[in-house]
């Protein structure tokens, strides 16, 4: 399909300040999609608040406004410049959120504004809890066992059909803000209020605990002519209980077989069908049971998110760019590859290298901030690292954070067992430690619900480790 013609003015909204849960990933993606913007003849009007960020740069747009991302300002900028079509899928949950308000004001339909890459429909779909989980039972498909609540009351009316620990997850927010696993009735109650609060539309989900489940995610894109390609499959190794921003995640997944990739995959064309993303990337998350196998679907991200930027950067599949092209028209047959500058966009990605992403945080800052990691993400920025194999990328990666753990050494086995149990920024180092300790593999596996493929990694990255030590280069002259 051709570039459209009856567009001819197109809005972005950027991300706004950089806050925990949506840093600079997003401005990223939205100074890629200006650019593309600019070289397929389009006017790009850009609002965002934040000075900090080249996106904001005059030659990203054909104007820019550096003001407040709320209703009332941008209706007052669409009045006046009044774009053709509004992209809301590049500026992370800011965006989305912006979007959905400025539709239900009725400002887009008042000044005959478009919303493309994904309509209004389609979002609420994703991300409104109870709309996405009919759209997963019409497809034969299922989300944990869940219940909707608006306030601490009802909560715990429902709290009678369901077990702790129950996972609260806020509807339309990033990150997993205001949410969290509550193990008892009181944290039950104070995770509900918080997400309550949290919510913009004030309504949480109250959701089966599939903690201990391994989890997977895969970046999906489609065009208008419904080719859906799968860009990349992401890992987390982590198993579910942690956000995914907060895990150790690795880029192709290392211990699906075949057969489950290939379930993951068809389930993943079903649901961004099913809940109508017409152009552009999505990222969708699932828990597999280690023990049978037994998949769930988590959630959906139809925008451009933090994964996104991960397996954009690990593939070289411009996502960003790419999602852009085809909000304006342009099918993934039509669009070439950045790097061969001859494939297609319509060829899967397939990399020969190992890819892994370790978060970073800054509790040291934050004194008084819980310091346990849950599905409220934490994490201040992540580091990248490429290898050949997964125990290389892990190595780089840790070394990347350049942070000094220091060990008590006076700690016990047991003490140490008991202390990976609990998601830790310190839990992959403390795992280490006991593997050099001879600790057994199968006991931090049942400390942590890890899947023993990576704890194997990790005993032969100590096992090595152990051979070189007291070594010096001369040795090997």
């Amino acid at each position: 399909m051709p570039r459209r013609t009856d567009i001819e003015k197109i809005m972005l909204i950027g991300s706004g300040p950089i806050v925990i849960g949506q840093a600079c990933e997003f401005d990223y993606s939205g100074t890629q999609a200006c650019q593309v913007l600019l070289e397929e003849g389009f006017e790009v009007v850009l609002v965002n608040s934040n000075p900090a960020t080249i996106m904001t740069d005059p030659a990203f747009a054909t104007r820019t406004y550096v003001e407040p991302l709320d209703v009332p300002t941008v209706s007052a900028i669409i009045e006046r410049e009044r774009p053709d079509a509004l992209l809301p899928t590049l500026g992370g949950q800011t965006a989305l959120n912006l979007a959905t308000e400025l539709k239900e004001a009725g400002v887009l339909d008042r000044y005959e504004v478009q919303l493309i890459g994904a309509d209004y429909d389609a979002i609420q779909r994703a991300e409104e809890r109870e709309l996405f989980r009919d759209a997963i039972d019409r497809i034969g498909l299922r989300v944990p066992r869940s219940d909707l609540a608006k306030s601490v009351k009802e909560a715990c009316q429902k709290l009678e059909k369901l077990t702790l620990p129950i996972i609260i997850r806020p509807s339309f927010t990033l990150g997993g803000h205001g949410g969290g696993v509550a193990h008892d009735l009181d944290s039950f109650c104070s995770i509900v209020e918080d997400g309550v609060s949290a919510s913009p539309i004030g309504q949480v989900l109250l959701e089966e605990s599939v903690m201990g489940w391994q989890e997977f995610e895969l970046e999906v894109m489609r065009d208008r002519a419904d080719n859906v390609v799968i860009v990349c499959s992401i890992e987390n190794i982590d198993p579910m209980g942690v956000h995914t921003g907060d895990s150790i995640t690795v880029a192709p997944a290392q211990t699906l077989t075949d057969v489950q990739y290939q379930r993951l995959r068809d389930a993943s064309l079903d649901i961004i069908r099913e809940i109508g993303v017409e152009t552009g990337g999505s990222n969708i998350q699932f828990a597999v049971n280690p023990d049978t196998e037994e998949i769930v679907v988590i959630e959906m991200n139809p925008r451009v998110s933090r994964s996104s930027a991960l397996a954009s950067k690990a593939t070289g599949f411009p996502i960003a760019k790419i999602a852009a092209r085809l909000a304006v028209g342009y099918t993934l047959d039509e669009i070439p590859n950045d790097i061969t500058r001859k494939t297609p966009a319509c060829f899967e990605p397939t990399i020969d290298y190992v890819v892994v992403k370790t978060p970073r945080w800054a509790f040291e800052k934050f004194p008084r901030v819980d310091a346990v990691l849950t599905t409220h993400m934490k994490s201040v920025g992540e580091n990248m690292a490429v290898g050949r194999t997964f125990k290389e990328a892990f190595m780089k990666s840790m070394r990347s954070r350049e942070l000094d753990v220091e060990m008590d050494d006076a700690a016990g086995t047991e003490e140490m067992l008991a202390a990976i149990s609990t998601p830790s920024a310190e839990r992959y180092d403390l795992i280490f430690e006991l593997l050099r300790r001879g600790t057994d593999v199968a006991d931090i596996e049942a400390a942590t619900s890890i899947n023993p493929w990576f704890l194997g990694e990790f005993e032969q990255i100590i096992a090595r480790e152990q051979r070189l030590r007291g070594r010096q280069l001369a040795d090997y002259d």
